[in-house]
């Protein structure tokens, strides 16, 4: 229990470990090389368990066992003795919270501690704490880029303060940021696409657009990822459902607005297969395009002059 201790010391210390989305698992024999290469503050460590500086995590991956396990029986016990306790176990929430943490750390697809912190959050109704959930959330992805449960916890996020958040649309941005960077890191990482479709939903028409627009450079340089021409498949189809939503009460320049949308990404889609021959990611984008051209455009817009070309 010392080990855990100590980790969850090192946690509580420095909290701004959350906001730097660095921990990782670095074998013993490293620690004097991250010390000697660090600059800034003196770093805590042990030399073979734990390294934290500069708001950055290592820990031993001989230790990652007898912590997992040590963290998991705490864990255990702190959640049966707070559903024991029913609502008189207000002052058991915080154990939970902190064993759960140092557990989805080492464990990221540990679904029982995830869900502990949602019935703990549910329970606040706090905005705190959910903007902490993502935080952590965050923290675990940068080590498990493809945890099922952490990107499911993220929407539960945004599910949960749907309609309570004002800065909503701006969490979503940083939502789509989040994305970006860690399939940066991590090369088709469909969960994290996933995730960053299932945000269309929750975007208004104007973000939609931007979405289209800052997503470009990014699968331009990423022709081989399907999952970056699929979340621009979802976008586009969002701006079709919303024009075909207001078709009837909208003005002819509505409909060509849509299709100069679709006109712009047949063109940068063309230019992008003449670069990249035999990229079928851009053959299947440009599949969809087309297919929703003719049955979209090519009926509803044969008067419109634009269309000619």
């Amino acid at each position: 229990m010392d080990l855990l201790l100590q980790f969850q010391h090192i946690l509580e210390s420095d909290p701004l470990i959350l906001y730097s989305d660095e921990i990782g698992f670095v074998h013993p024999t490293q620690f004097a090389m991250l010390t000697e290469d660090s600059t800034g503050d003196a770093a805590i460590s042990d030399g073979t368990t734990f390294w934290s500086r500069d708001h950055k995590l290592g820990v031993s991956t001989q230790a990652v066992l007898p912590l997992y396990n040590a963290a998991k029986r705490a864990f255990i016990a702190a959640m049966e003795e707070y559903k024991r306790l029913g609502d008189g176990g207000d002052g058991l929430e915080s154990e939970v919270m902190k064993h759960s943490k140092a557990l989805l750390l080492l464990s990221s697809d540990f679904g029982t501690a995830w869900n502990s912190r949602k019935l703990v959050v549910s329970k606040k109704q706090q905005l705190s704490m959910y903007m902490g959930e993502l935080l952590l959330s965050a923290l675990v992805l940068s080590c498990s880029p493809k945890s099922d449960q952490a990107w499911s916890h993220r929407r539960w996020v945004i599910k949960s303060i749907t309609g309570k958040c004002s800065a909503l649309q701006e969490i979503l941005g940083k939502e789509s940021e989040l994305v970006e960077k860690i399939a940066e890191r991590s090369k088709m990482n469909y969960r994290a696409w996933n995730h960053r479709c299932w945000l269309v939903s929750y975007m208004t028409r104007e973000q939609v657009l931007h979405e289209l627009k800052i997503s470009r450079n990014w699968a331009g340089l990423h022709v081989a990822d399907n999952c970056c021409f699929h979340y621009r498949r979802r976008l586009m189809l969002r701006i079709l459902k919303d024009s075909t939503c207001k078709l009837e009460n909208a003005s002819p320049g509505f409909s060509v607005e849509v299709s100069e949308v679709w006109k712009e990404e047949l063109d940068w889609n063309e230019m992008l297969i003449k670069r990249y021959i035999g990229r079928e990611a851009l053959w299947l984008h440009r599949r969809f395009l087309s297919l929703c051209w003719m049955k979209q455009f090519s009926t509803n817009l044969h008067d419109v002059s634009c269309h000619s070309d």
